[in-house]
């Protein structure tokens, strides 16, 4: 089986790229090569290419580019994106064409090629807040956050009806849709092309909603860097990481490397878990809740210190708990996570980063 893997030289590309490899696919790779997660000068070789896979440099918004290297493929693994929370709204044109209008453009030419399966890269944003219940009234949707419990150290979101604070569960995929960023916006628009897509041409669509994943490779120093990143860089000019809040937000930290087992696992069970002309959805996560405090306290005990500093400081629109269920993936896919947050963190206190 052939398949091409876009953001083959990125974060999670390159890892899904080698363990493709390494079980035996025929693997085409492209990649852009974005300044925000590759630098300003593209590196000379990639994980990729030392495995002698050539990364052609290639926009999936370039349609004869793109065409030129679906040919004789079987499944696209779209990994290619502009992520994280970025700058500002100024960063809103260049998130939507390089998502949703590269995603148009790769969909156009696999259905001109005949390519029928996609394995998308999607992300636990879409969700907005995660799941929440009430000891009076069970689920419900909590409240906006107001300014004034932020100000006043009360971070939990409260029950619309008593006010109480909720109390977090596990999010399934058939949780409503509710983007609360640029990126998220994206990743929805995403999922819906791909679905309109399918249903169009009889294609099949398995989207993996990723959680917060880390490990080597992740991209540092750079606007568009997750949490664990950005703690790393920290404690590497010997400072505290800042955590924001009370440290008690919630998050499922997932290692990259089981990330890429679940891609692997998306493309060989596509046929069976996927109906042709739809989009069949799952959470990639460890399984296992941490804390953004508790992983801050296991990066600076792996690297020696200094320990995290809960500042209080707070972003209105951060999202306080989003926890994933990870049944759908385990009954389907038959993937499971096999790293430990535990584990993997503290080994990502000292695993090789991407420089800015």
């Amino acid at each position: 089986m052939k398949v091409l893997v876009t953001g083959a030289a990125g974060f999670i590309g390159s890892h899904v790229t080698e363990s493709l490899t390494a079980s035996g696919y025929d693997v085409a790779a492209l990649d852009s090569y974005l300044p925000a997660a590759h630098g300003a000068q593209s590196p000379s070789s990639t994980p990729a290419e030392s495995e002698g896979i050539p990364v052609s440099r290639v926009d999936v918004r370039d349609s004869v580019a793109v065409a030129s290297l679906l040919a004789g493929v079987d499944v696209v693994c779209h990994q290619a994106a502009m992520v994280g929370n970025g700058v500002d709204v100024a960063d809103l044109p260049e998130y939507v064409t390089q998502n949703d209008f590269g995603t148009a453009v790769l969909l156009a030419a696999m259905h001109e090629a005949r390519v029928s399966r996609l394995v998308l890269a999607s992300s636990m944003v879409v969700y907005g807040e995660g799941a929440y219940t009430c000891s009076a009234h069970g689920s419900v949707e909590p409240c906006l956050r107001t300014r004034t419990d932020l100000d006043e150290g009360n971070f939990e979101p409260r029950c619309p009806t008593c006010q109480r604070p909720l109390s977090w569960a596990t999010v399934p995929e058939s949780a409503p849709i509710a983007p609360r960023s640029i990126y998220a916006a994206t990743k929805v628009a995403q999922e819906h092309l791909g679905h309109a897509w399918a249903i169009q041409t009889g294609g099949r669509v398995l989207a993996l909603r990723y959680h917060n994943v880390y490990g080597p490779r992740m991209p540092r120093d750079t606007p568009y860097a997750g949490v664990a990143a950005i703690f790393r860089s920290s404690l590497e000019r010997g400072q505290a990481p800042a955590v924001f809040e009370d440290g008690g937000q919630t998050r499922d930290f997932v290692h990259v490397r089981d990330v890429a087992g679940a891609n692997l696992a998306a493309i060989q069970s596509i046929d069976e878990v996927v109906l042709a002309g739809s989009l069949r959805a799952y959470n990639v996560c460890s399984g296992r809740p941490t804390t953004i405090g508790e992983m801050a306290r296991i990066l600076s005990g792996a690297n020696g210190g200094p320990d995290p500093v809960v500042t209080g400081d707070y972003r209105a629109a951060d999202v306080r708990h989003v926890v994933a269920s990870p049944e759908r993936a385990r009954q389907e896919l038959g993937f499971t996570a096999q790293i430990s947050p535990e584990k993997g963190i503290a080994d990502f206190a000292h695993a090789p980063l991407r420089g800015p």
